[in-house]
């Protein structure tokens, strides 16, 4: 029998009479069974959060920081159970589950870090005789309940990525797991439930489209933090009132090539980008252009890494390529390839599905408005093109309707530079791939793929304000 998880609202395990059935992408069979949080259990958790502030506002900073530790070092522990069930529910080769488990523990560990340097600043305001003796101090306050929507390709971490700045600040959330595969952050919540935080501080419930829409709507959370996809989340932002709203969304990222690049290592790095958790990743390598000088070199290699790339079981510690989330996935994206290949694209290796597996593919030839290429892929497939004008390069990088991040082979430090300051992206990343990510740097994207950043520097300065108090020295 399927082992049941309870969900965790204000403080309580809850279950609900509308189940939630967890299927495993490899094998279809019941990882687990929870429900979705009711009206009532919205309303519990909403209030919960709002009272639990007032005590989040005056925990003293060494407190906060002291509880982000604990669950980094109660995660740690777990690591292996964590990873096991992420491999199971999310269909995520075990070896990725793992990284993402210690980048679980290494962004509740800065978040600790950072908990300790959220700094005001000393203002001098005597600029004009009128305002002679006079001097201001910042600080940055919380700003009260955080409702944040995680997505299902890192359960774990995109997650964190939400509540560990929200503790970190002093403020409280209330978190919507993806509903293929909420067990991981359910298991996540058994941790917060040991830590002296307040009943409330954090309640994590999967919820229904209905109930989970009020995630947006209600004016009693005063930000949502949102990671999905385009259209989702600026339907979100159109109906969130006054609310602060942090959107990290997809994109098509690109990659430039130039004619002195390492086509080893680039060719290794572009397979990993394009194929990693079966391209089902944001920053996923998607469109590469490589310099017509070594196009057909860096395509033969990229080729032969393709065909090698192992597909099986996401358990097996070998496996490479696991399933992707769903059939309906699968049928998508290959309808997107077969698209392309009627309009004259060329498939060099895979293009084919396989129940829930999708082979590693690569495509030349393809046009540039084909979905393909235009739109975000979130599967193992990649593109490429070739350019022979390094500006003609980043000026075809740059014609998408999406930012996030940019990877850039070069040797030629003008050539660097050049793409650091043309690509309207969120990050350029230079020698490695745009799926490059490490959990403390600015991230997220403009254009459609975003609003501010993640990081937890970054993320806390959206979950505080600069609030500013005047001395008069009067003597």
């Amino acid at each position: 029998m399927a082992k049941q998880y309870d969900f965790y609202c204000a403080g309580e395990w809850r279950s609900s009479d509308e189940p939630l059935e967890v299927i495993n992408p490899y094998n279809g069979e019941t990882v687990g069974v929870t429900s979705y949080a009711s009206e009532q259990d919205f309303e519990d958790a909403t209030c919960a959060a709002q009272s639990a502030f007032k005590q989040m506002r005056e925990m003293p900073t060494y407190k906060r920081a002291e509880i982000l530790y604990q669950l980094s070092a109660k995660l740690a522990e777990r690591r292996d159970e964590v990873a096991a069930l992420m491999t199971a529910e999310a269909g995520k080769p075990i070896n990725d589950s793992r990284v993402e488990v210690d980048r679980g523990v290494f962004t509740l560990r800065v978040a600790a870090e950072e908990a300790q340097r959220i700094h005001g600043e000393q203002i001098p305001l005597d600029l004009m005789a009128s305002s002679a003796g006079r001097f201001g101090v910042t600080r940055r306050m919380p700003i009260g309940p955080i409702a944040g929507i995680s997505p299902f390709n890192f359960p774990l971490n995109l997650a964190l990525h939400k509540i560990a700045p929200a503790i970190a600040s002093g403020n409280t959330i209330v978190l919507k797991p993806p509903s293929y595969d909420p067990l991981t952050m359910l298991t996540f919540a058994e941790l917060i439930d040991e830590v002296d935080l307040p009943k409330g501080a954090v309640s994590i419930m999967p919820m229904n489209r209905q109930v989970g829409d009020r995630l947006v709507t209600d004016d009693r959370y005063k930000l949502l933090s949102f990671t999905g996809s385009p259209d989702v989340g600026w339907d979100m932002k159109s109906r969130a009132g006054r609310k602060k709203v942090v959107l990290e969304l997809g994109g098509n990222a690109g990659v430039i090539g130039d004619r002195d690049a390492d086509l080893d290592f680039a060719a290794g790095r572009v397979l990993t980008g394009a194929f990693a958790y079966a391209g089902q990743v944001c920053i996923s390598v998607q469109r590469a252009y490589i310099h017509a000088d070594v196009f057909d070199a860096f395509s033969e290699k990229l080729v032969e890494k393709a065909k090698a790339v192992k597909r099986g079981d996401p358990a097996d510690e070998s496996t490479q390529l696991g399933p992707m989330i769903d059939e309906k996935a699968v049928k998508r994206i290959h309808s997107w390839v077969e698209a392309a290949v009627a309009e004259g694209a060329k498939v060099l290796t895979g293009g084919q599905p396989d129940g829930r597996f999708y082979e590693p593919t690569v495509i030349v030839d393809a046009k540039p408005e084909s979905n393909v290429c235009a739109r975000e892929a979130f599967a193992p497939i990649v593109t490429l093109f070739p350019f022979t004008d390094w500006d003609e390069g980043l000026a075809r990088i740059d014609d998408s309707i999406y930012g996030l991040q940019a990877g850039v082979f070069t040797s030629n430090l003008e050539h660097a530079l050049r793409a650091w300051e043309r690509l309207e992206v969120g990050g350029v990343i230079i020698n490695d791939i745009p799926t490059y990510r490490i959990d403390h740097m600015p991230y997220g994207g403009v254009k459609d793929s975003g609003l501010s950043r993640e990081g937890l520097r970054y993320a806390i300065e959206d979950k505080t304000e600069p609030r500013l108090v005047v001395f008069n020295r009067l003597g």
